[in-house]
């Protein structure tokens, strides 16, 4: 009796863990082994074509290693971003807690397209910042702003920097604040407060964070796309090509595929070095 009620419980979870990851990871895997096929998505059979396309043509290739590492830029940023601010909210009176709550929030509210374009308005060769130096008389031809990994990066931070900052506060406010008046008051100054207490403490939440962030960059479309072009080759762009434009279905499951195992492989040293670093 005990034993099915378990089940029972645990049935609605397993069943929507089935339709919405496993069956659709199984799809693309079967897919990425299908063999291609002129006008047709996929031909009968079954072939590693695909993965052949991707890895002997340095076209498709080396879009891997630069996506990966727009990922790890982009986390870092965030982190570098979002700690201070975290930080500020958690130890913030809680009276202005709930505004800067809002604050931090608020750019979710409108949508990704919009802020993406709203980065090409600011750093495009006649955007507002090469506009804005130009007529101070500080340069005399436009920096190159957009159209690179600089403007990708630059974009992807400001996209994704809620993402940061949320679980870095849920990690800081769960920390006993007592631990670190304990180590003040047995005279550690507020940087190795920080270093030994507050840091360590925080790790969850940049963990967390680091995660959430690299998994959203690297699968982003929109904003490689804008603000990018077509000059910063990410895997992701790679895949929706293959999928709608030339119609190559096995080919793109087969990217996207190598795309996910690429990130589950960072994702776990990433949390293996910092589990022994702050153990």
């Amino acid at each position: 009796m005990k034993r099915a009620r378990i089940l029972m419980l645990i049935a609605p979870v397993a069943v929507l863990i089935f339709l919405f990851i496993v069956l659709p990871y199984v799809t693309v895997l079967l897919m990425s082994f299908r063999a291609p096929a002129d006008g047709q998505p996929y031909g009968a059979g079954f072939s590693v074509e695909g993965y052949r396309q991707f890895f002997s043509q340095s076209y498709y290739a080396l879009s891997l290693p630069q996506t990966m590492g727009l990922g790890i830029v982009t986390s870092l940023v965030c982190l570098l971003l979002g700690y201070p601010v975290a930080l500020h909210i958690a130890t913030a009176p809680k009276r202005w807690r709930g505004l800067l709550y809002g604050i931090v929030l608020s750019p979710l509210l409108v949508g990704t397209v919009v802020r993406s374009y709203g980065w090409t308005i600011l750093l495009g060769n006649a955007g507002v910042i090469n506009t804005t130096l130009r007529n101070l008389g500080l340069i005399e031809r436009p920096l190159p702003l957009m159209y690179n990994e600089f403007g990708v990066v630059l974009a992807l931070a400001h996209v994704f920097l809620p993402f940061m900052v949320l679980p870095l506060l849920a990690s800081l406010q769960t920390a006993d604040p007592a631990v670190r008046q304990a180590a003040r008051s047995l005279g550690a100054g507020r940087f190795t407060v920080f270093r030994r207490v507050t840091l360590p403490m925080s790790m969850p939440g940049i963990q967390s964070g680091c995660i959430l962030v690299f998994v959203l960059a690297i699968s982003s479309y929109v904003t490689p796309a804008l603000v990018g072009g077509m000059r910063v080759k990410t895997t992701t762009l790679l895949v929706v090509d293959a999928l709608i434009d030339q119609f190559q279905w096995p080919f793109g499951s087969a990217m996207a595929l190598t795309l996910a195992i690429s990130a589950g492989i960072v994702v776990l040293i990433f949390a293996r070095l910092t589990r022994i670093r702050w153990s």
